[in-house]
C-alpha cells in the first residue's frame, strides 16, 4: 500500500496528514532565498530612500511570490518528480500533500503576495511580480520545459526578474 493509500480512511476521505514543514517544503526555499537576495539587491540599488518597514514588508511580499510560484510548480511537476530520484521524496509525490493541496495552497499564496505588494510598495511592483509568476508557472513550468533543451535559458528570465521588482 502507497504512503498516500494508508492516509486514506474507509470512507475513501484523506486524513490529515501534510505538516507545516511539508507546505513549506513547497515553497522551494533555496530557490526563493535566491530571489529574496537579489530583490534585495534591487531594493538597495534603486534611487531615492525607501521606509524600512516597506521595504521589509516588499521583500516578505516578495519571498512569498516566490515560494508560490515554487508551489504551483511542484503541483504541475509532481508526475514528473515521482519518476526522478531526485525530486520523488517531494511532498506530492511522497502523498504528504495532495495536489489539490499544492494547487490551493500556490493560487492563495500567490493571491496574497500580489495584493500585498501592490498595497504597500505600488502597483508597478505588484503587476512585474504577478509577470514572475505567470512566466515562470506557465511560460517555463507548463510549457518550455517540456518542449525544448533551452527551457533554463528562456525561463531565466523569470529568475532575472526580481531584481527589477525590488527596484520598482
Amino acid at each position: 500500500m502507497s504512503d498516500q493509500e494508508s492516509r486514506l480512511n474507509d470512507a475513501g476521505a484523506r486524513l490529515a496528514g501534510a505538516t507545516a514543514g511539508d507546505f513549506f517544503a513547497l515553497l522551494k526555499p533555496r530557490v526563493m532565498a535566491l530571489s529574496v537576495f537579489t530583490a534585495f539587491v534591487g531594493l538597495v540599488a534603486a534611487p531615492g530612500i525607501i521606509n524600512p518597514a516597506v521595504a521589509i514588508a516588499a521583500i516578505l511580499a516578495i519571498a512569498l511570490g516566490a515560494g508560490a510560484a515554487g508551489a504551483l510548480n511542484m503541483w504541475y511537476d509532481s508526475d514528473i518528480d515521482a519518476v526522478m530520484s531526485r525530486t520523488s521524496r517531494r511532498p506530492i509525490p511522497s502523498g504528504r500533500v495532495m495536489p489539490a493541496e499544492a494547487l490551493g495552497f500556490g493560487l492563495v499564496l500567490s493571491t496574497l503576495s500580489i495584493l500585498a505588494l501592490g498595497m504597500l510598495a505600488g502597483y508597478l511592483a505588484a503587476a512585474l511580480l504577478a509577470f514572475t509568476i505567470f512566466f515562470y508557472v506557465v511560460i517555463y513550468t507548463m510549457w518550455l520545459k517540456r518542449s525544448t533543451p533551452q527551457n533554463i535559458v528562456i525561463g531565466g528570465a523569470a529568475g532575472a526578474l526580481p531584481p527589477v521588482i525590488g527596484w520598482a
